[in-house]
């Protein structure tokens, strides 16, 4: 779908990845200072760069095209000087969205500490058997209220 031969720029400030077609037309005459209907691919990141966003325009309409890796974060093309954007081979822009480049990053876990009956656990005192709240009680043990 996506034709041989296309000029390719990525978008190195990061983007709201909730923002659509018109949303990214507009960033791409804004910050990239090109037309959005050139028939050129255009990237863009999210803040934690696991997702990417393609814009393109196949001759017919907007297409947008939208990937997610699994693990990992995709490797942002470095800046030449104090530019905004950067323009890629049709190999290098293969190699972007393949994942192949991609960097394996790993989460570390904390350790919860769970103490049974405080605020620790549950964000809240924990009601243990037979033991009330301190709140009035009536004599068939219905709430009452004055």
């Amino acid at each position: 779908m996506i034709p041989r031969g296309v000029e390719v720029f990525v978008g190195l400030e990061p983007i709201d990845l909730r923002w659509s077609f018109d949303r990214l037309a507009g960033l791409v005459v804004e910050r990239l200072g090109r037309e959005p209907r050139s028939r050129a691919l255009f990237v863009f990141f999210g803040k934690r760069h696991a997702a990417v966003k393609v814009l393109f325009f196949d001759g017919t309409g907007l297409c947008l095209f939208y990937k997610r890796l699994d693990r990992g974060t995709f490797r942002v093309p470095e800046p030449r000087g104090d530019a905004t954007t950067v323009q890629l081979s049709e190999s290098e822009f293969d190699e972007l969205v393949s994942g192949l480049d991609a960097l394996v990053t790993t989460r570390k876990v904390k350790a919860r500490v769970r103490i049974r009956g405080t605020k620790r656990e549950t964000g809240r005192r924990v009601k243990r058997r037979g033991e009330g709240f301190g709140g009035r009680r009536g004599r068939l043990g219905t709430s009452m209220r004055c």
